[in-house]
């Protein structure tokens, strides 16, 4: 099964929190197409490299019920991923996010209808 989820990423550095978002594959536990905002990788290189890097964490949503988790950074190879124990406590969590019904009111995407 490919099952890709969407992804919040907060890189977070002493001072300030970089934000992106990418897609998460439940199988491998790899972060792809991650996408910065406000933020320039190409001239300011990848967050976990700056001096202030302190740790990287993930949020899956549904609704306005979220589940954070933490992401490990290979900063030789400029990926994004989670581990094997993380992704298997992950895939519980996420099950019951995505099981649950969504709040009176909310569509199954997050929206609240027109």
């Amino acid at each position: 099964m490919d099952l890709k989820l969407p992804v919040v990423l907060f890189d977070e550095l002493s001072e300030t929190v970089i934000r992106s978002s990418g897609l998460l594959d439940m199988a491998s536990g790899e972060i792809t197409r991650v996408d910065y905002e406000d933020y320039d990788i190409g001239t300011q290189g990848l967050p976990a490299e700056q001096e202030d890097y302190e740790f990287t964490s993930g949020m899956l949503s549904n609704g306005d019920r979220d589940v954070e988790f933490r992401v490990e950074v290979n900063v030789v190879a400029g990926t994004y991923s989670v581990t094997p124990s993380e992704l298997l406590e992950l895939k519980g969590r996420a099950a019951r996010l995505f099981a649950s019904v969504p709040p009176k009111g909310v569509s199954a995407v997050g929206r609240k209808p027109h």
